[in-house]
């Protein structure tokens, strides 16, 4: 996807929005964000509004080794029809003291600092002032001491924008996504939490975002359970009794989904090109392969909500926090990622308006 090219003075109203966060205070993100709008090409995708606490953006930039001009603004709402400058918006937010952070380690404060960064964004979207949210690497832990009641952001995310039907995360890698049926749960609970309404939301979403992200005719493929696919039964029914009547549904319905295949050759397939996702069963049926093949590229896209929020895949690497080590390959694609689908999310709200 080539960049919209604009000049200064002219109205930025045709880029998406995208919200961006510079993640948990004690790890790599606020680095992370220094070089991504560093990259002049940032602005020219998106109408970018940076979120955040002034004394952690001057840090983040220090320990990049950068300098980035950034627009102030007082509000999402005013930074929508600002005129096209070359520079990324700024909207200071106080959410946590510098005495209050240890680099390197998970704390309560960032924990909270990251939930109230992320819940402006959200509040933006809701109001209909941002089309797509870019965080910077979050800590679970720190969240959940900092006040996160739920098991992961996403589902903080699906309560606080009200989403009631399916959601899943994505892990993308270039032109390769997942979707898994069962996520954050013990292995020993994952062959139960299968079934064929859950294989076929997954297969759903992961098409429908696909083609929000660019793609109109994405090639899917669903994973076994067992290995060697069950050998016809005698390894396991799963695959009989649940994930094949799924993909034949799926077929009926006009979705071209093919499988199951097995889970230790289905990523060879994907791999050479066959096809553009794969839904998977659990959790590390997918991430390993996609870390494998990618680990400092890899993008994850909060799937099924009502705006299009992704990530680096990777964590707040708190071992190298500060030293200016951290690549910025995995978030330039995620930021990437949000502008494309914040694109098609701004058109369709268009179009229905």
């Amino acid at each position: 996807m080539h960049p919209q090219h604009r000049t200064a003075g002219q109205p930025a109203q045709d880029l998406p929005v995208v919200a961006l966060t510079l993640g948990d205070p004690a790890g790599i993100g606020p680095e992370l964000i220094a070089r991504l709008l560093a990259r002049p090409e940032a602005a020219q995708l998106a109408n970018v509004v940076l979120i955040g606490d002034p004394w952690l953006w001057e840090a983040g930039q220090r320990i990049a080794g950068v300098r980035v001009a950034l627009d102030p603004v007082d509000s999402f709402a005013a930074a929508r029809g600002r005129p096209a400058t070359g520079r990324a918006a700024w909207l200071a937010m106080d959410t946590v003291r510098p005495g209050d952070v240890s680099l390197g380690q998970a704390g309560a404060a960032g924990g909270a600092s990251v939930l109230r960064a992320l819940d402006a964004c959200m509040d933006a979207a809701l109001a209909g002032h941002a089309d797509a949210i870019c965080f910077a690497p979050l800590n679970k832990h720190a969240m959940k001491l900092g006040g996160l009641r739920h098991d992961d952001e996403l589902h903080h995310f699906a309560q606080y924008l009200g989403v009631t039907g399916y959601f899943c995360e994505f892990n993308t890698l270039g032109d390769l996504w997942t979707s898994r049926v069962s996520s954050h749960i013990p292995l020993k609970d994952a062959a139960a939490a299968l079934s064929v309404a859950g294989i076929k939301d997954a297969a759903r979403l992961i098409h429908r975002a696909l083609q929000a992200s660019g793609v109109p005719e994405p090639r899917v493929a669903v994973a076994a359970f067992n290995p060697h696919g069950g050998d016809g039964g005698t390894c396991g029914r799963e695959e009989v009794d649940i994930i094949a009547p799924a993909v034949r549904e799926l077929n009926q319905e006009g979705l071209p989904v093919q499988g199951p295949f097995p889970a230790d050759t289905i990523f060879l397939k994907a791999q050479a090109g066959e096809f553009q996702a794969i839904v998977t069963m659990y959790h590390d049926q997918g991430q390993i392969a996609i870390k494998l093949l990618g680990f400092s590229r890899g993008v994850t896209v909060q799937g099924g909500l009502p705006i299009p929020i992704t990530t680096p895949a990777h964590g707040t690497a708190y071992d190298i926090a500060g030293q200016g080590r951290a690549s910025d390959a995995a978030t330039w694609q995620a930021f990437n990622v949000a502008c494309r689908m914040g694109r098609s999310h701004r058109a369709a709200r268009a179009a229905q308006a």
